[in-house]
């Protein structure tokens, strides 16, 4: 895939159509000092624009391969325009998320929204609440976004995304083994 060209051509048809977007997934884990190897590029868009994704995604030669009122996978014809993966915000903890997400540089030279470690953590725990399969992975990217926060991670917020889960004792793990260090 060629992360650097499908990412601007899709901000650029993003910013043309005034469609607020973040970075989410490895990319975002990358923009705030965790960096990891992804497959493809994972977005947060408003709910309200999925239709307008939709069209865009088609319009760059993507297919759908699965569509919800939530999210959205696409997969282009063309393999250097590899994957691309939508969470829509629609409910109130997402469009926070959202509404928080600050530009960060990626691939040195696109300066894109990323959602803050927080919000990256609530969004890990609710991947691997839905796909157990993804558990071990999402958990190890939560505990390297804890460490390369630091003081400044918002705990309780990350604390209210495990409980929503009720996963709490997985938090209380990870940031005992944190202070232990």
């Amino acid at each position: 895939m060629d992360f650097e060209a499908v990412l601007a051509a899709l901000l650029d048809a993003f910013r043309k159509d005034d469609i607020e977007c973040a970075l989410i997934g490895g990319f975002a884990l990358g923009a705030l000092g965790v960096p990891r190897a992804t497959g493809g590029l994972d977005f947060l868009l408003p709910g309200a624009r999925s239709v307008d994704a939709d069209r865009i995604m088609r319009q760059l030669g993507y297919d759908a391969l699965y569509r919800s009122e939530n999210v959205a996978n696409y997969t282009a014809r063309e393999q250097r325009l590899g994957s691309i993966d939508f969470v829509f915000a629609r409910r109130p903890y997402s469009q926070g998320m959202l509404a928080r997400a600050t530009p960060h540089r990626v691939l040195g030279t696109a300066t894109v929204k990323v959602v803050q470690a927080e919000d990256l953590i609530g969004l890990k725990i609710q991947s691997s609440s839905n796909d157990p399969e993804r558990l071990l992975l999402d958990l190890a990217d939560i505990d390297r976004l804890i460490a390369a926060a630091g003081p400044a991670l918002d705990v309780d917020r990350v604390r209210e995304y495990f409980r929503l889960f009720d996963r709490e004792a997985e938090l209380d793990a990870i940031l005992a083994r944190h202070r232990s260090r």
